[in-house]
């Protein structure tokens, strides 16, 4: 019988390094040691693997010593730097930070669209998406196999955590703040209650802030250029049109997206709703008549992308409407890796 490959997750007390230890305590026994590495500050503590004490240890070259995969759940300039240097020992890297996805020499993965990515990593490096991307593309990944899809028009409506625990912290500061006034219908009565907002370009509670990441090119938001871009290459698509419009909105957990998609053929919504309820990955929540369709408090803490909302109109018979969450903090970053990761532990099998 093969040994189990050896597995390290790099950032192992971050927020999405802890959430990694929980989905590897409930996802498939892949693994053989599962070693623990974080900053100087961070080793030594103990952390619990699966109901056993791990210690965790610093960050170096040598603690890449004997392992076979290793997950980096840390941002991108500490994955820029020590990414290349596990592989450089021989270690498949699964980088969960931005800093490959658009590197042409690094695969960009999403096992239940791409899987047979993950074997072409002349780097040594696979790549995992953003976690907006991430929310919407095991859905359109689906309907790319079964009927081609030739455009997208894409509005996100992204979650608090999407901009880190600040984020998070800055809307719950901010609800405090206007339920303790007696606000007026004004939109200054929200502006001159919240005097502190130095996360978002404009309040969040109370509102939607259509602005997400910094400025980039043309005057779009780099979060929607890595939704264009990153769509494109997960798909193996590099000239599909994809129009997305990045929404900040006063949500903790779950990103959620409105998509209209343009395919190679005319469906029905009774079709699509039958392709995605076999999709792996994909749930179906899509009762028009009970008003049943996902909503991020429905969905966050799940595995699963939920798609509601499912419409296909008589004119444009080709053209479908829907509705699609997912988990940013579990799909949209550390589940996804899992994933990747557990895709290649089969090569040591």
């Amino acid at each position: 019988m093969a040994k189990k490959p050896t597995l390290a997750v790099v950032g192992a007390t971050g927020a999405v390094g802890t959430v990694m230890l929980d989905l590897l305590s409930t996802r498939p026994d892949v693994w053989g040691e599962i070693k623990l590495l974080a900053s100087a500050r961070s080793a030594g503590k103990v952390l619990q693997v699966r109901g056993k004490d791990v210690i965790v240890e610093e960050l170096t070259d040598a603690a890449f010593d004997g392992v076979d995969v290793a997950m980096f759940d840390v941002p991108d300039e500490i994955s820029a730097i020590w990414a290349p240097i596990a592989a450089a020992k021989g270690v498949i890297a699964v980088d969960n930070s931005g800093a490959f996805r658009m590197d042409a020499d690094v695969p960009l993965v999403v096992p239940e669209v791409n899987a047979e990515q993950t074997r072409n990593r002349p780097r040594g490096i696979i790549a995992n998406p953003n976690c907006t991307t991430l929310s919407m593309i095991v859905v359109v990944g689906a309907l790319e196999k079964a009927f081609g899809v030739s455009e997208l028009v894409v509005a996100s409506y992204q979650a608090a955590s999407g901009a880190g625990q600040s984020g998070i912290d800055a809307l719950h500061e901010q609800i405090v703040t206007v339920a303790g006034k007696n606000l007026g219908n004004e939109t200054k009565d929200v502006r001159n209650a919240i005097t502190k907002n130095d996360v978002f370009p404009a309040p969040l509670a109370l509102n939607v802030v259509p602005w997400a990441g910094s400025l980039s090119e043309n005057d779009y938001t780099s979060e929607e250029i890595k939704v264009r871009n990153e769509s494109r290459k997960i798909l193996g698509k590099p000239s599909l049109k994809v129009h997305a419009t990045c929404v900040r909105v006063p949500v903790v957990t779950t990103h959620s997206l409105a998509v209209h998609a343009v395919l190679d053929r005319a469906v029905t919504a009774e079709e699509v709703r039958s392709l995605l309820a076999n999709a792996p990955g994909v749930l179906v929540t899509d009762d028009p008549a009970n008003k049943i369709f996902p909503t991020p408090i429905d969905v966050v803490g799940t595995d699963p992308t939920v798609v509601g909302r499912i419409r296909v109109s008589k004119e444009y018979p080709n053209e479908i409407d829907f509705f699609v969450c997912g988990d940013n903090l579990r799909k949209g970053a550390a589940l996804n890796t899992a994933q990747i990761a557990e895709v290649v532990a089969q090569e040591f099998s």
